[in-house]
């Protein structure tokens, strides 16, 4: 059955925490798609994944960090060579300049390392609460819900929230789940989004959730059609 208008709020906890159980069997290698070793690896990526492509980031990422392996060699890193390693990102300039001045502000606030709590790291350069969260919940193990467009798109279309600010979205939808499920559910909603309930043409007929979803018929219903439309990984 799916969600009803007037769905009360303990049907529609239920209802979210069946639908995260259905995607968490779904995609049981869900996890972020940026590649990374450490906090700062994590932070500096997640910046630079803005406006690109996940696996275009993690091409550059071998020799980005072989160049600056942390916040102190990026600080003083030359600008010109800089831009060479990121430019394939497109925005060069933009992230180099991101770069510099956060890796800076690390070096001069936090000598060097990466601050483990929300309202620090949003006070970092560049830094906002999406990055934030992907951070804390994938570096340091810190609950954290990232609110990008896949995850806003795929909040509104399950029912979980009718709100559009993403800082709303990420308060609402918290409040449906246990902290403790809040950065895999980040990610088995993303991994959703980019594989099956795509923006402009979804995967109905071919969607694991489809009878607990109150916007079923949003794209194709038919299994075979729908079937077409499904990714096997994220976008390039």
């Amino acid at each position: 059955m799916r969600a009803a208008a007037d769905e009360t709020p303990t049907a529609r906890v239920r209802r979210a925490r069946k639908i995260d159980r259905i995607l968490a069997e779904t995609y049981p290698d869900a996890k972020a798609e940026l590649d990374f070793d450490n906090p700062f690896e994590c932070l500096v990526v997640t910046v630079l994944s803005a406006q690109t492509t996940d696996k275009r980031v993690n091409a550059v990422r071998p020799t980005l960090f072989a160049a600056y392996p942390d916040a102190k060699a990026m600080a003083a890193a030359d600008r010109a060579t800089l831009e060479q390693i990121v430019g394939p990102l497109g925005f060069f300039r933009a992230k180099t300049d991101a770069l510099l001045r956060l890796s800076a502000a690390l070096v001069e606030e936090y000598a060097g390392e990466v601050p483990a709590s929300l309202d620090a790291l949003v006070k970092l350069p560049g830094v906002g609460r999406k990055t934030a969260n992907v951070v804390l919940g994938n570096a340091f193990d810190i609950p954290g819900i990232t609110v990008d467009t896949h995850f806003g798109r795929l909040a509104r279309r399950l029912g979980f929230t009718d709100e559009t600010d993403p800082v709303k979205v990420e308060h609402a939808v918290g409040a449906l789940f246990p902290k403790r499920d809040w950065t895999m559910l980040s990610h088995h909603l993303i991994w959703h989004g980019r594989r099956i309930c795509h923006a402009k043409k979804p995967a109905c007929g071919a969607c694991p959730v489809a009878r607990l979803c109150p916007s079923y018929g949003l794209g194709p219903t038919d299994p075979e059609a729908a079937a077409k439309l499904v990714r096997t990984e994220g976008p390039n």
